[in-house]
């Protein structure tokens, strides 16, 4: 298993990975993804911020990180941390612990850049993927309510949001 930087031209086999975790999303019942711009995703490999994961030489799962989001992590933003967005994996590779791995390369990422927090944040309610985010090292740093704009995904226009931090 590799962590390496998303290339331009794996964009078919992360929008792939995107369709699945959407269906799957949308199968469970949470708030689901409503698709992404080709652009942004160009944009965040560009900034070198759009990550991959090959698994027997396969792309098998995906994650972006940045380091802001005043938006839904309103003044906490102002310290410094890096956040995790968009972790996707392909069906036939789940159980492979790829969250837990995104997880402990991040803090290793944070730890180099000497900053305070690695974070994320899902659908308030989904208390089966609130638990595992815990299972993985995270604290529970309540509820966001946001106001939407157009800098965030659709899927951020519905509801309140969970928020999950590690201290380093």
């Amino acid at each position: 298993m590799e962590i390496r930087k998303t290339l331009i031209s794996d964009i078919p086999a992360v929008f792939e990975l995107y369709d699945f975790a959407t269906a799957f999303q949308q199968k469970v019942g949470t708030n689901s993804w409503k698709g992404f711009e080709v652009s942004m995703v160009e944009k965040e490999i560009v900034e070198e911020r759009h990550f991959v994961i090959l698994d027997e030489g396969i792309i098998s799962a995906t994650f972006v990180i940045t380091f802001n989001d005043a938006v839904i992590w309103k003044e906490a933003d102002l310290e410094p941390s890096v956040y995790i967005h968009r972790i996707a994996t392909h069906p036939e590779f789940r159980g492979r612990n790829y969250v837990q791995k995104i997880v402990d390369w991040c803090v290793d990422f944070a730890k180099a850049r000497e900053l305070k927090y690695v974070r994320l944040d899902t659908t308030s309610g989904n208390e089966l993927l609130n638990k595992y985010y815990m299972k993985c090292g995270f604290t529970s740093r309540g509820i966001s309510e946001i106001e939407w704009n157009e800098t965030l995904p659709e899927h951020y226009k519905d509801g309140s949001f969970a928020l999950f931090e590690i201290k380093i």
